[in-house]
């Protein structure tokens, strides 16, 4: 059997626990069409290691999009994201898949699964900050309010099957992704209105610090880091660039959210965007 044909199957604890009927049919499919290896981590560095050790084997995570991001997280930081092209099917309650989704990847498990072994590679672009830390859907800021049930932390996801399963952070809708990263913040704290930010998109001022900023949005599109910034007193201004940074007030800085995960907070941050720099197994065009 060839070397495409090779698969390192990692399955998220967390798919394992919240639909393992879903595993369970995605494991079937992809076993009976490939020669696949089947890896359950319950760890992250298990899973880290299970994606360093995988050879020649294709990577394939099964989960949400929280496994998606960690996974090209850990390959760029490996320097090996832009080779194989990454494989997702994904498993989870619909507002936990929608980046998966959004990014051409089937939302049902057989589909997905035969995306794995007859699917085209589809070119992503990426944003990574200077703190080393990767962007696969995009950045809102500020982060917005909290959840109302309290985000799981990295760790809780890969506790043994007895425990009690996290509930997934759902930040969004599903209907597109810049509407996800631009609607209000889930929950029942109130919106904050205006933070004083300092954005520049290659050196391009678009918000100079001294008024209010609602909201700042990073994407990556087309091989651009595309920033649209956002304020009560004047109209949406938005900037294709190749870098973002934004800066907060000293002695608070600002928290923003990347892809599903809160962050911050932080002095100031800078996106780079990556053009093309990794790719995701999306079904091939039909006739």
């Amino acid at each position: 059997m060839s070397a495409p044909d090779q698969l390192l199957v990692v399955i998220d604890p967390v798919a394992r626990r919240c639909d393992g009927e879903s595993v369970r049919i995605a494991r079937d499919v992809l076993c009976g069409g490939a020669a696949a290896r089947v890896c359950l981590p319950d760890t992250p560095q298990e899973f880290a290691r299970a994606l360093a050790r995988r050879g020649s084997r294709r990577p394939v995570v099964v989960g949400d999009d929280r496994a998606l991001v960690r996974a090209v997280a850990l390959l760029h930081r490996g320097g090996e994201l832009g080779g194989q092209a990454l494989s997702l099917v994904p498993v989870g309650p619909r507002e936990t898949v929608c980046l998966g989704v959004s990014l051409g990847a089937p939302p049902g498990a057989v589909t997905a699964a035969r995306a794995v072994l007859d699917g085209v590679a589809r070119r992503l672009d990426l944003l990574v900050d200077d703190g080393g830390g990767v962007v696969v859907g995009g950045v809102r800021v500020p982060e917005g309010a909290p959840s109302p049930e309290p985000a799981a932390a990295p760790e809780d996801r890969f506790r043994p099957s007895g425990g009690r399963a996290p509930v997934p952070s759902v930040w969004g809708t599903c209907r597109s992704l810049v509407r996800t990263l631009v609607g209000p913040g889930a929950g029942r704290a109130p919106r904050v209105w205006g933070q004083r930010l300092r954005v520049e998109a290659d050196g391009l001022l678009l918000a100079d610090g001294d008024d209010p900023v609602e909201g700042v949005t990073v994407v990556a599109r087309d091989g651009a880091a595309e920033v649209v910034v956002r304020s009560r007193s004047a109209a949406p201004r938005w900037s294709a660039a190749r870098a973002v940074t934004v800066s907060g007030p000293a002695g608070t800085g600002f928290r923003y959210r990347a892809d599903a995960e809160p962050a911050g907070p932080v002095r100031s941050r800078t996106w780079t965007v990556r053009p093309a720099a990794w790719s995701l197994l999306v079904p091939a065009p039909t006739s």
